[in-house]
């Protein structure tokens, strides 16, 4: 593992622009209409949980990432073997998510340029940002989070005083009861984006002050979590409940909707600048959990050597991954969220914290 150590600062920005990464550019609890922004909340208060169980096996092994401590509760071989389950899921959504945003390259600016020229300029970027290490990702996050926050205002205003929003296509709340609500929340926002808070077992170690672990990263998933509900919210005041379940990409939709006094239009492709960054930061960080996780398992010295790799594993899993995009939303929403998510972010943390629990408890109560 990589000797690197971040501000509480720093951890709260990756948190922001990890959480934020391709949540706000997908369509989020669609499957709520207009209620999908109460599907969100209810995910953000499903993800503090989880959170607070990755934070409690963090202040059970504070210097020692997932890969490692895994290794100490369940024993070595059965901890070595859920370990490269874990290096294997992170390099997975990477592919996932850096499909996203070669997607939305594609079908918007880059019409005729192939796939695999997008991600593959895409993962060299990342790949480069994984050699200069933590740190260095830590920094650049410093560097965007303002911009990111200023576009995001200016773009807030002016969807505001463009007139396009209809408050409206929000009511009736709760029109088919709670149930569908609660599915959305079950199936999809629970585990997407918080519960993906579980890659951040393996950086909380390179906090310099592990008192604000969870100050830091609490405050980033609420904020993140109200920024994607406002999100939500206008995306569907704009489209309507029918058109936000439709568009591929919702908040494109709607930033492309803006205009004013015949002469502020087309504002998509600046907006397409906040969203890459979002994008880079979620693909860098599980690419990085993935390379950090292989060098922890395999005991290897230099981590770097494996970045090469590693990344051209998550850029021809991304061209593979699925047919079309269709697909791949739907596999997205619909699959991975029960059938991944659920067991490496519920149900494996969770187990490993009874144990570690119990685990603890007797070394405590044996006698010195």
């Amino acid at each position: 593992m990589e000797k690197a150590k971040i501000k509480a600062s720093q951890l709260f920005i990756l948190v922001v622009l990890f959480e934020m990464g391709s949540a706000i550019l997908v369509g989020l609890g669609a499957n709520a209409k207009q209620d999908a922004w109460i599907a969100i909340l209810l995910g953000l208060a499903g993800g503090i949980v989880l959170f607070l169980v990755y934070y409690q096996l963090f202040m059970f092994y504070q210097d020692l990432p997932l890969t490692s401590y895994v290794q100490k509760i369940t024993g070595k071989w059965i901890g070595r073997v859920l370990a490269l389950l874990y290096i294997i899921y992170f390099i997975y959504i990477a592919a996932r998510v850096l499909r996203d945003f070669g997607e939305l390259l594609t079908t918007t600016i880059y019409t005729f340029t192939p796939l695999i020229v997008i991600n593959s300029l895409m993962i060299l970027t990342c790949i480069y940002a994984i050699h200069k290490g933590f740190e260095v990702i830590a920094r650049v996050g410093e560097l965007f989070f303002l911009f990111i926050y200023l576009m995001a205002i200016v773009g807030f205003v002016l969807i505001a005083v463009s007139g396009i929003i209809h408050f409206e296509y929000l009511q009736p709340v709760l029109e088919n009861g709670f149930e569908p609500v609660f599915k959305t929340f079950l199936n999809q926002t629970l585990t997407f984006p918080f519960g993906e808070m579980v890659v951040f077992t393996m950086f909380l170690p390179f906090l310099n002050d592990h008192k604000k672990v969870k100050i830091a990263c609490l405050g980033g998933m609420i904020l993140a979590g109200v920024n994607i509900t406002i999100t939500v919210v206008i995306n569907v005041a704009t489209l309507g409940p029918e058109l936000l379940g439709r568009a591929n990409f919702p908040l494109l939709a709607t930033i492309g909707k803006i205009q004013l006094a015949d002469f502020i239009e087309r504002l998509d492709v600046l907006f397409m600048v906040y969203l890459m960054i979002g994008g880079f930061f979620k693909i860098s960080l599980f690419f990085y959990a993935a390379v950090a996780g292989a060098a922890d398992l395999f005991n290897l010295k230099n981590q770097r050597k494996l970045s090469f790799p590693i990344g051209f594993i998550i850029l021809i899993a991304s061209i593979s991954i699925a047919s079309t995009y269709a697909e791949h939303i739907k596999e997205g929403l619909e699959v991975v969220t029960i059938y991944v998510h659920w067991p490496f972010q519920i149900i494996i943390p969770s187990s490993l914290l009874l144990i570690a629990f119990f685990r603890n408890r007797k070394k405590k109560t044996s006698p010195s």
